[in-house]
């Protein structure tokens, strides 16, 4: 699903940047070039098309990366960090190994002494 919300979101921003290019700047874009349809549809709704049109793309930008953020696997991050704890709790290499024969047995607290009467 990630990849889905990728590839769509790749594929407007391609769009955005040739709707920007095709907008009729101070100086005159690419719309300019394009004679034959200024006349059959009006070159004021040409260019109020291509306005919305850009701002309906970087709006799509926005939600699908907000979506793609919902979407995005959690589980992988969380097995990196659980491999990462394995490999910190690994020793260091070329450290000898001893055993701890005494780190697993549990140590009884000290029983305080009994006080045994006194002897007349």
């Amino acid at each position: 699903m990630y990849t889905l919300f990728s590839i769509l979101i790749i594929i407007a921003a391609i769009l955005l940047i040739l709707a920007v290019l095709v907008q009729n700047s101070k100086g005159g874009g690419l719309a300019a070039n394009f004679s034959g349809a200024n006349q059959i549809v009006g070159v004021r709704q040409t260019a109020d098309f291509i306005e919305k049109f850009t701002w309906i793309l970087a709006v799509a930008i926005v939600v699908l990366s907000l979506a793609a953020t919902v979407v995005i696997d959690r589980k992988a991050g969380r097995q990196a960090t659980e491999l990462e704890q394995k490999i910190a709790n690994q020793p260091a290499a070329g450290m000898p190994q001893f055993p701890n024969a005494g780190a697993n047995k549990q140590q009884q607290p000290a029983q305080p002494a009994q006080e045994q009467p006194a002897k007349k």
